[in-house]
């Protein structure tokens, strides 16, 4: 029977060599989330049930459920809402991933990649899993810091994942490219990064700056993003499958094709359709993001009697509290007046997942 190791230790060399080690005999890994408080890391471990888990100075047998053979990771989707989701993923679709990225940011043996996202996500992951498959050198380290990006650049790292709050911290210089994942990307982004589209079902992104990976195909049905690639995930853990009778996966983003390139507009479920007018929160988030008042900002949509649903930031102050016209003036410079916001909300800081992302649901739902 094949294994699923629950990895309950920090990303590093340890957690690289027991991957291997997995691999060499036939099993499976899951990487824990080692922020979780126990609460949360008990909902996760009774969603991906594994049969083993691994710490740096002991295993324990539990009594989960195998894996088929084949299977290589087990991924537990971040998600900003509802239980978490356990994807599986199989060695021949994490090779497909490895591979087809490898050769689009043309890595050579002169490379060697910076692993410090979370490696609970897919995005962290997938850049051991990478370097495991190519053999290509890796330093990985628990967390992302300016302290860790700078050593490893002078430790001869050249590639490395990022998400765009980190990008802002650094020297993106020091390093020949840069991936981009979770959250949108900024507008003023350096020369050499490279944004990508994909999730924890695609094992990771698929889709680099607009173009899709070799392999991968994109079709939008209905205004949803649907993709068929050989780096897809088998099935979720529970064994329910996400794919179309005809074999496609239904991204629930809505996005266009455009001379080729991909477009992603956003989660279907983020839309706000306010008077009858469709608003994307991340352009507006966007506009308000310039204003001088702004520190951070999330916008979502609250239903309404009149409107179907009213247009709400919550906005992180700068300094002085801005006011509604303050900000509906704001963004009314850039964007259409059904864009700018009808109420604002004060708070202290965005609620976001370890990858960027701002969780909406959790703000909606504090306004009861």
């Amino acid at each position: 029977m094949n294994e699923l190791i629950c990895l309950d230790m920090p990303c590093g060399p340890q957690m690289v060599d027991r991957i291997r080690r997995a691999w060499d005999e036939g099993d499976a890994v899951f990487p824990l989330d080692q922020r979780l408080p126990v609460p949360a890391r008990t909902v996760v471990m009774n969603a991906v049930k594994p049969t083993r888990v691994a710490t740096v100075s002991d295993e324990t047998t539990l009594s989960g459920d195998h894996v088929e053979t084949g299977d290589a990771v087990v991924v537990a989707t971040s998600g900003t809402t509802g239980q978490p989701k356990a994807v599986v993923l199989t060695l021949d679709a994490v090779i497909a991933s490895a591979r087809a990225t490898s050769q689009r940011l043309g890595v050579t043996s002169n490379d060697k990649w910076l692993a410090c996202l979370p490696a609970s996500h897919v995005g962290g992951l997938s850049v051991i899993l990478r370097s495991i498959v190519t053999d290509t050198p890796v330093i990985a380290v628990p967390a992302f810091s300016i302290e860790s990006y700078d050593a490893a650049a002078r430790d001869g790292a050249t590639l490395v994942s990022l998400v765009s709050t980190a990008l802002q911290r650094v020297d993106s210089s020091k390093f020949r490219t840069i991936v981009l994942g979770g959250s949108r990307p900024p507008q003023n982004r350096p020369s050499n990064t490279v944004t990508t589209y994909g999730m924890t079902e695609t094992g990771s992104g698929v889709v680099y700056d607009g173009i899709p990976l070799e392999d991968v195909q994109i079709e939008i049905r209905d205004s949803i993003i649907h993709i068929k690639a050989p780096m897809l995930m088998r099935a979720y853990r529970n064994a329910d499958s996400p794919f179309t009778s005809d074999g496609w996966f239904r991204t629930g983003d809505i996005g266009t094709i455009n001379n080729g390139q991909l477009s992603v507009e956003g989660r279907e479920g983020d839309l706000i359709i306010s008077g009858g007018e469709n608003v994307w929160p991340e352009d507006v988030e966007a506009a308000i993001r310039t204003s001088s008042f702004v520190a951070d900002v999330c916008v979502a949509g609250i239903s309404d009697p009149e409107w179907g649903q009213v247009v709400t930031a919550w906005i992180v102050p700068s300094g002085d509290v801005p006011s509604l016209e303050d900000i509906r003036s704001h963004v009314k410079h850039t964007l259409p007046s059904h864009c700018a916001p009808r109420r604002i909300e004060i708070i202290s800081e965005i609620p976001r997942t370890s990858l960027g992302k701002p969780r909406r649901a959790d703000l909606v739902q504090s306004l009861g």
